[in-house]
């Protein structure tokens, strides 16, 4: 008899407990017994302790359940008809204190705030480059610890994480050009453009990966190139006597020699690294990632549109609908990691950061620039994949019971979801949304990122939403979150000339600048491969191109222009569930 004591022993136990936990409720969340600190208990977890576990689909809503164990149905019995409202109210309700500590810190941004904070990220922008120009120019970047320049280690070519950047072509230099301008440094700005003219070449013995060269330098002196040359002037009179397209010239020199990463390919995905001088390397893996061979499009196709020759933009788009054509039957997903002459997937995985991030980035900041119908095809079918099996939360961002909105990797096949963190490079994705007239979505993912960067001071490189803990612990410095945030609120430099001029701008996904331009809607060729391996045919149905440029305020209810983007229950909950109270 002795299992009888036992089960007796523990209902008695849970009786008890119950009772205790009732009066806690009773006086509330935020009550002090006389102790040092808050009881701040999660009433959710609590309802999950008190009811049997039952399997759910993997696809269920709620993400919670991984970190607080499997959510609870509602039953028939009688108990559970006389709480069902009230559980439901018990729940967010806990988060309903303080509400008005969330208004005071973010109902208004002071000019006096602005102004200040404006000059603070002057001032760190000129601490990197005044000391790179200082102690590392003409070297790729300033090693922060020696105090020296640092090009690519040629003692170490396994050493990719600096070979696949650096490749001695005065690297942060380039990189840099676009954003004195938008500092309004036009002075520094020329130049720096005749330093680069002066100074960089790319007849070089350096193997870089393809994608690194395109984000950072291909990318920057186009931006620049065209900045310099706007008959509009809209950054100031940035021009001067002599220029010649110098570069332009060299954005088209390293575009030809980053083109032999694409032959000899069987599905047209270029190798993901190539030697300046000679080529793709002999000993070359057959491995890449979505997002490094699918994330050319852009700065390829300005290139091409500006002089004018159609092969770059045509092997960009070709690798774009290789990988777009061997993406899952049954989810529409793509994976992460694929064999370039095979077409295998290596890497199953799909998600929004590492390694597939830009390549959704491409698909809709092409379309926004080139105005091809198949690029907003494309987006626009993966964007639907992604919320049918990447998304769990509520259905609203603003609305309803539930965890908030959460994007986990899932196996590109079933949808399953394959672990529990996610990545820094994700943080992109609330600024994509916007691009994409989903702001209410945007405004949760990006009120979760927030959290963790103040629960942090910093975004973990990966972070587990199960263990509300970082995987990955150091940060380097990655601007996503930035770039989201600018794409939602723009509340940081009204009169920046990226606000200010007739021109709209787009950032590609190293943060350079460019203008949606008539220019680069405009082919001096005919349509590229059309209909190729029915293509163009398949996704037709999908090709409804947006409605005209119309501004999102008028979809917005009244009552909600002036109050808090996210309202106050939910991003104190959000703060909650990454572990902040």
């Amino acid at each position: 008899m002795q299992w009888r004591s036992i089960v007796v022993g523990l209902v008695v136990l849970r009786l008890s407990l119950s009772c205790v936990l009732w009066l806690a409720f009773g006086l509330g969340p935020n009550v002090s017994w006389g102790f040092n600190f808050p009881l701040t208990f999660s009433l959710h977890k609590l309802d999950l302790l008190f009811r049997d576990e039952k399997g759910t689909h993997s696809r269920d809503n709620s993400w919670s359940q991984r970190i607080h164990g499997q959510r609870y149905e509602e039953t028939a019995s009688t108990c559970g008809k006389v709480g069902e409202e009230s559980l439901k109210r018990s729940y967010l309700s806990f988060f309903e204190g303080n509400r008005d500590e969330y208004v005071r810190r973010y109902s208004s941004f002071p000019d006096t705030l602005k102004a200040k904070m404006k000059d603070m990220a002057k001032e760190m922008f000129y601490f990197g480059y005044d000391n790179y120009m200082k102690y590392a120019f003409p070297e790729d970047e300033l090693n922060p610890i020696d105090c020296e320049g640092r090009g690519p280690d040629v003692l170490n070519p396994s050493n990719i994480n600096i070979n696949d950047v650096l490749g001695n072509y005065s690297l942060t230099l380039i990189d840099t050009l676009d954003t004195l301008l938008v500092l309004g440094n036009v002075t520094e700005f020329q130049r720096a453009v005749k330093l680069v003219i002066d100074n960089v070449s790319f007849d070089k013995d350096s193997t870089v990966q393809v994608f690194e060269a395109n984000i950072r330098i291909l990318g920057s002196l186009i931006s620049s190139h065209i900045l310099l040359t706007d008959p509009k002037h809209p950054f100031g009179e940035v021009g001067y006597e002599g220029y010649d397209n110098e570069l332009l010239h060299l954005a088209h020199d390293l575009a030809v020699r980053l083109l032999p990463a694409f032959e000899n390919t069987s599905t047209g995905i270029p190798y993901p690294r190539v030697n300046l001088k000679t080529g793709v390397p002999p000993d070359s893996i057959n491995e890449t990632c979505t997002a490094g061979a699918g994330s050319l499009l852009v700065e390829f196709g300005i290139l091409s549109r500006l002089i004018g020759d159609s092969t770059f933009e045509w092997v960009a788009r070709r690798a774009v609908r290789a990988l777009w054509s061997l993406r899952s039957n049954e989810t529409g997903l793509l994976g992460n990691v694929i064999n370039i002459q095979t077409g295998q997937w290596v890497g199953k995985q799909s998600g929004l950061g590492a390694g597939m991030d830009s390549f959704y980035e491409y698909l809709l900041k092409s379309y926004i620039l080139f105005g091809e119908k198949e690029d907003h095809g494309m987006f626009q079918a993966a964007y639907e994949s992604i919320q049918n099996h990447m998304r769990r939360g509520r259905e609203s961002c603003n609305e309803g019971e539930g965890d908030p909105p959460l994007y986990v990797n899932v196996n590109m096949a079933s949808g399953e979801i394959m672990n529990t963190w996610i990545d820094s490079l994700q943080a992109f994705f609330p600024g994509l949304q916007v691009l994409n007239g989903d702001v209410d979505n945007a405004i949760c993912l990006h009120a979760f990122y927030y959290a963790i960067w103040k629960r942090f001071g910093a975004l973990p490189e990966r972070y587990n939403w199960q263990l509300q803990a970082p995987d990955v612990l150091f940060y380097p410095l990655r601007p996503e979150l930035v770039e989201s945030t600018y794409l939602l609120y723009q509340l940081f430099d009204e009169d920046n000339p990226l606000h200010k001029s007739d021109n709209k701008y787009i950032f590609t996904t190293e943060g350079h600048v460019v203008p949606i331009d008539k220019r680069f809607r405009e082919k001096q060729w005919r349509d590229m491969f059309p209909c190729e391996d029915g293509v163009l045919k398949e996704s037709e149905p999908n090709h409804r191109p947006p409605p005209s440029n119309i501004s999102n305020c008028n979809r917005i209810p009244e009552e909600r222009r002036y109050a808090l983007p996210l309202k106050s229950v939910y991003m104190r909950q959000i703060d909650h569930m990454v572990g902040l109270f």
